[in-house]
Protein backbone atom coordinates (compact mmCIF):
# COMPACT_ATOMS: atom_id res chain seq x y z
CA UNK A 1 0.00 0.00 0.00
CA UNK A 2 1.35 3.40 -1.04
CA UNK A 3 0.38 6.52 -0.27
CA UNK A 4 -0.29 8.83 -3.09
CA UNK A 5 -3.00 11.87 -4.01
CA UNK A 6 -5.24 11.27 -6.35
CA UNK A 7 -8.37 11.94 -8.47
CA UNK A 8 -11.98 10.77 -7.76
CA UNK A 9 -15.03 11.62 -8.63
CA UNK A 10 -17.03 14.30 -7.03
CA UNK A 11 -13.97 15.54 -5.73
CA UNK A 12 -13.58 19.39 -5.88
CA UNK A 13 -9.54 19.08 -5.62
CA UNK A 14 -6.59 16.31 -4.71
CA UNK A 15 -6.68 14.58 -1.92
CA UNK A 16 -4.82 12.22 -0.21
CA UNK A 17 -5.71 8.36 0.17
CA UNK A 18 -3.88 4.96 0.47
CA UNK A 19 -3.74 2.88 -3.13
CA UNK A 20 -3.15 -0.48 -3.51
CA UNK A 21 -1.47 -1.14 -6.55
CA UNK A 22 -2.18 -4.69 -7.40
CA UNK A 23 -5.87 -4.20 -6.67
CA UNK A 24 -6.71 -1.31 -8.16
CA UNK A 25 -8.28 -0.14 -4.82
CA UNK A 26 -8.44 3.02 -2.95
CA UNK A 27 -9.12 3.82 0.77
CA UNK A 28 -10.90 7.18 1.51
CA UNK A 29 -12.41 7.81 4.80
CA UNK A 30 -12.68 3.79 5.76
CA UNK A 31 -14.49 3.36 2.65
CA UNK A 32 -12.96 0.96 -0.20
CA UNK A 33 -13.91 1.96 -4.21
CA UNK A 34 -12.47 -0.27 -6.99
CA UNK A 35 -11.37 1.40 -10.22
CA UNK A 36 -14.85 0.72 -11.60
CA UNK A 37 -16.02 3.14 -8.92
CA UNK A 38 -13.16 5.72 -9.76
CA UNK A 39 -13.67 8.30 -12.60
CA UNK A 40 -12.12 11.76 -12.75
CA UNK A 41 -13.78 15.02 -12.52
CA UNK A 42 -11.79 17.62 -13.46
CA UNK A 43 -7.85 17.53 -13.78
CA UNK A 44 -8.51 16.08 -17.93
CA UNK A 45 -9.92 19.27 -19.15
CA UNK A 46 -8.02 19.80 -22.36
CA UNK A 47 -5.94 17.80 -25.27
CA UNK A 48 -3.92 14.70 -25.13
CA UNK A 49 -0.98 15.19 -26.87
CA UNK A 50 0.65 11.59 -28.04
CA UNK A 51 4.53 11.69 -29.22
CA UNK A 52 5.35 9.31 -32.11
CA UNK A 53 9.07 7.63 -32.26
CA UNK A 54 10.54 8.24 -28.59
CA UNK A 55 11.11 4.90 -27.59
CA UNK A 56 14.56 3.27 -29.04
CA UNK A 57 12.66 0.45 -30.50
CA UNK A 58 10.08 2.18 -32.22
CA UNK A 59 12.34 4.15 -33.96
CA UNK A 60 14.69 0.79 -35.02
CA UNK A 61 11.56 -0.62 -36.35
CA UNK A 62 12.42 2.18 -39.18
CA UNK A 63 15.52 0.82 -39.89
CA UNK A 64 16.64 3.50 -43.49
CA UNK A 65 13.20 4.37 -43.99
CA UNK A 66 14.08 7.39 -41.87
CA UNK A 67 16.19 8.29 -44.39
CA UNK A 68 13.70 8.45 -47.05
CA UNK A 69 11.39 11.19 -48.41
CA UNK A 70 9.50 13.23 -46.42
CA UNK A 71 11.65 13.18 -43.76
CA UNK A 72 15.19 12.27 -44.74
CA UNK A 73 16.75 11.80 -41.79
CA UNK A 74 15.22 11.45 -38.12
CA UNK A 75 13.06 13.56 -36.29
CA UNK A 76 14.86 16.13 -34.75
CA UNK A 77 11.73 17.18 -32.73
CA UNK A 78 9.05 15.67 -31.11
CA UNK A 79 6.43 13.82 -33.39
CA UNK A 80 3.15 15.14 -32.10
CA UNK A 81 -0.17 14.09 -32.85
CA UNK A 82 -3.83 14.96 -31.09
CA UNK A 83 -6.31 12.84 -29.60
CA UNK A 84 -9.26 14.72 -29.70
CA UNK A 85 -12.22 14.51 -26.58
CA UNK A 86 -14.11 12.14 -28.91
CA UNK A 87 -11.47 9.36 -28.11
CA UNK A 88 -11.75 10.04 -24.63
CA UNK A 89 -12.85 6.81 -22.22
CA UNK A 90 -12.22 5.59 -18.84
CA UNK A 91 -11.62 2.19 -16.87
CA UNK A 92 -13.45 -0.20 -17.35
CA UNK A 93 -15.19 0.84 -20.41
CA UNK A 94 -15.66 -0.85 -23.87
CA UNK A 95 -13.38 0.05 -26.80
CA UNK A 96 -15.11 -0.08 -29.80
CA UNK A 97 -13.99 -2.17 -33.07
CA UNK A 98 -14.96 -0.30 -36.24
CA UNK A 99 -16.95 -1.83 -38.66
CA UNK A 100 -14.73 -3.51 -41.44
CA UNK A 101 -11.93 -3.63 -39.20
CA UNK A 102 -10.86 -6.82 -37.28
CA UNK A 103 -7.74 -5.75 -35.09
CA UNK A 104 -6.99 -2.50 -32.78
CA UNK A 105 -3.19 -2.30 -32.22
CA UNK A 106 -3.18 -1.55 -27.87
CA UNK A 107 -1.03 1.62 -27.08
CA UNK A 108 0.63 1.76 -23.65
CA UNK A 109 1.70 5.36 -22.55
CA UNK A 110 2.34 6.84 -19.24
CA UNK A 111 0.65 10.31 -19.57
CA UNK A 112 1.76 13.28 -17.72
CA UNK A 113 -1.03 15.36 -16.81
CA UNK A 114 -0.07 19.03 -16.81
CA UNK A 115 -1.06 21.41 -13.80
CA UNK A 116 0.39 24.53 -14.95
CA UNK A 117 1.10 26.10 -17.76
CA UNK A 118 4.38 25.92 -19.44
CA UNK A 119 5.95 27.46 -21.68
CA UNK A 120 9.88 27.12 -23.16
CA UNK A 121 10.42 25.43 -19.49
CA UNK A 122 14.19 24.48 -18.84
CA UNK A 123 14.44 20.90 -18.29
CA UNK A 124 15.62 20.93 -14.90
CA UNK A 125 12.62 21.91 -13.89
CA UNK A 126 10.24 20.61 -16.24
CA UNK A 127 8.75 18.20 -13.52
CA UNK A 128 7.32 21.28 -11.62
CA UNK A 129 4.81 21.78 -14.54
CA UNK A 130 3.19 18.05 -13.87
CA UNK A 131 0.24 17.65 -11.67
CA UNK A 132 0.77 13.70 -11.63
CA UNK A 133 0.67 10.63 -13.81
CA UNK A 134 -1.60 8.17 -15.16
CA UNK A 135 -2.29 5.37 -17.73
CA UNK A 136 -3.57 5.73 -21.19
CA UNK A 137 -4.09 3.15 -23.63
CA UNK A 138 -3.43 5.11 -27.15
CA UNK A 139 -5.47 2.72 -29.41
CA UNK A 140 -5.27 2.67 -33.06
CA UNK A 141 -6.11 1.19 -36.01
CA UNK A 142 -2.94 -1.06 -37.25
CA UNK A 143 -1.51 1.00 -40.10
CA UNK A 144 2.38 1.88 -41.28
CA UNK A 145 2.64 5.38 -41.96
CA UNK A 146 4.13 7.82 -39.82
CA UNK A 147 4.63 10.52 -42.16
CA UNK A 148 1.00 11.85 -42.11
CA UNK A 149 -1.67 12.46 -38.76
CA UNK A 150 -3.15 9.63 -38.95
CA UNK A 151 -6.84 10.85 -37.70
CA UNK A 152 -8.68 7.39 -39.22
CA UNK A 153 -6.79 5.44 -37.43
CA UNK A 154 -6.26 7.17 -34.13
CA UNK A 155 -8.85 9.41 -33.79
CA UNK A 156 -12.40 6.65 -33.19
CA UNK A 157 -14.91 7.48 -30.60
CA UNK A 158 -13.59 5.74 -27.40
CA UNK A 159 -9.93 5.25 -28.56
CA UNK A 160 -8.27 6.76 -25.68
CA UNK A 161 -8.91 5.09 -21.95
CA UNK A 162 -7.50 7.38 -19.12
CA UNK A 163 -7.40 6.26 -15.56
CA UNK A 164 -8.20 4.51 -13.33
CA UNK A 165 -6.70 7.88 -11.19
CA UNK A 166 -4.17 10.47 -11.35
CA UNK A 167 -0.81 9.88 -9.24
CA UNK A 168 0.72 12.81 -7.81
CA UNK A 169 3.68 13.62 -9.49
CA UNK A 170 6.16 13.12 -5.93
CA UNK A 171 4.63 9.67 -5.82
CA UNK A 172 6.76 9.13 -8.48
CA UNK A 173 10.74 8.41 -7.75
CA UNK A 174 11.74 8.20 -11.19
CA UNK A 175 9.38 8.29 -14.28
CA UNK A 176 11.98 7.55 -16.36
CA UNK A 177 12.19 3.74 -15.08
CA UNK A 178 8.56 2.53 -15.21
CA UNK A 179 7.98 -0.93 -16.55
CA UNK A 180 4.94 -0.97 -18.93
CA UNK A 181 3.14 -4.39 -19.94
CA UNK A 182 -0.01 -5.06 -21.86
CA UNK A 183 -2.42 -7.93 -20.51
CA UNK A 184 -4.66 -9.96 -23.26
CA UNK A 185 -7.24 -12.40 -21.51
CA UNK A 186 -4.59 -12.12 -18.56
CA UNK A 187 -1.77 -13.20 -21.08
CA UNK A 188 1.45 -11.26 -20.94
CA UNK A 189 2.11 -9.60 -24.28
CA UNK A 190 4.10 -6.41 -24.38
CA UNK A 191 6.74 -5.61 -21.64
CA UNK A 192 9.05 -2.32 -22.09
CA UNK A 193 9.63 0.58 -19.50
CA UNK A 194 10.46 4.61 -19.81
CA UNK A 195 13.98 3.81 -19.48
CA UNK A 196 13.79 2.96 -23.40
CA UNK A 197 12.55 6.38 -24.16
CA UNK A 198 14.76 8.75 -26.73
CA UNK A 199 13.70 11.75 -24.80
CA UNK A 200 13.18 11.12 -21.58
CA UNK A 201 9.93 13.02 -19.68
CA UNK A 202 11.83 16.00 -18.47
CA UNK A 203 13.83 16.25 -21.89
CA UNK A 204 10.64 15.95 -23.89
CA UNK A 205 8.90 18.46 -21.69
CA UNK A 206 11.56 20.50 -22.83
CA UNK A 207 11.42 19.79 -26.34
CA UNK A 208 7.33 20.14 -26.54
CA UNK A 209 6.93 23.71 -24.56
CA UNK A 210 9.85 24.97 -27.09
CA UNK A 211 7.56 25.69 -29.57
CA UNK A 212 3.69 25.45 -28.10
CA UNK A 213 2.24 25.82 -24.49
CA UNK A 214 0.71 23.18 -22.73
CA UNK A 215 -1.94 23.81 -20.51
CA UNK A 216 -3.26 22.91 -17.20
CA UNK A 217 -5.62 19.59 -18.15
CA UNK A 218 -3.54 18.88 -20.90
CA UNK A 219 -1.90 15.06 -21.22
CA UNK A 220 1.10 14.46 -22.78
CA UNK A 221 1.83 11.02 -23.24
CA UNK A 222 5.88 9.95 -23.51
CA UNK A 223 5.06 7.58 -26.49
CA UNK A 224 4.39 4.50 -27.31
CA UNK A 225 7.00 1.12 -27.23
CA UNK A 226 7.27 -1.06 -30.57
CA UNK A 227 5.23 -4.19 -31.30
CA UNK A 228 2.06 -3.10 -29.94
CA UNK A 229 0.29 -6.01 -29.27
CA UNK A 230 -3.15 -6.41 -31.70
CA UNK A 231 -6.86 -7.25 -29.71
CA UNK A 232 -9.58 -8.37 -31.21
CA UNK A 233 -13.49 -8.35 -30.37
CA UNK A 234 -13.90 -9.40 -26.89
CA UNK A 235 -10.51 -9.61 -26.36
CA UNK A 236 -9.79 -8.48 -22.16
CA UNK A 237 -6.82 -5.40 -22.03
CA UNK A 238 -5.01 -4.65 -18.89
CA UNK A 239 -2.19 -2.54 -18.91
CA UNK A 240 0.12 -1.71 -15.77
CA UNK A 241 2.68 0.67 -15.47
CA UNK A 242 4.67 0.01 -12.24
CA UNK A 243 3.61 1.98 -9.27
CA UNK A 244 0.49 4.08 -11.24
CA UNK A 245 -1.69 1.00 -11.33
CA UNK A 246 -2.95 -0.66 -14.45
CA UNK A 247 -6.45 0.21 -17.21
CA UNK A 248 -8.66 -2.31 -18.12
CA UNK A 249 -10.86 -2.29 -20.75
CA UNK A 250 -12.62 -4.88 -23.09
CA UNK A 251 -13.00 -5.02 -27.09
CA UNK A 252 -16.76 -5.18 -28.33
CA UNK A 253 -18.08 -4.35 -31.85
CA UNK A 254 -18.89 -0.49 -32.21
CA UNK A 255 -22.57 -1.63 -32.67
CA UNK A 256 -22.79 -2.55 -29.06
CA UNK A 257 -20.59 0.87 -27.92
CA UNK A 258 -22.20 4.01 -26.39
CA UNK A 259 -19.79 7.13 -25.88
CA UNK A 260 -20.24 9.07 -22.95
CA UNK A 261 -17.82 11.83 -23.98
CA UNK A 262 -16.57 11.41 -20.53
CA UNK A 263 -13.81 9.81 -18.56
Amino acid sequence: MSRARIKVLGAHELVAVDVNIVTNTITIKDSVLSANDIQFDTPITGTVFGTLLNYKGALDRLGDTVNEKPYNSPPIAPVLYIKPANTFNRYGAAIPMPAGISRLEMGAALGLVIGKQAVAVDEENALTYVAGYTIVNDVSVPHDSVYRPAVQQKARDGFCPIGPWIIDRQEVDNPDDLTIRVFINDKLQQENSTSNLIRSVTRLLADVTEFMTLNPGDVLLVGVPEDAPQAVIGDKIRVEIAGIGSLDNVIVDEKEFKWSGTI
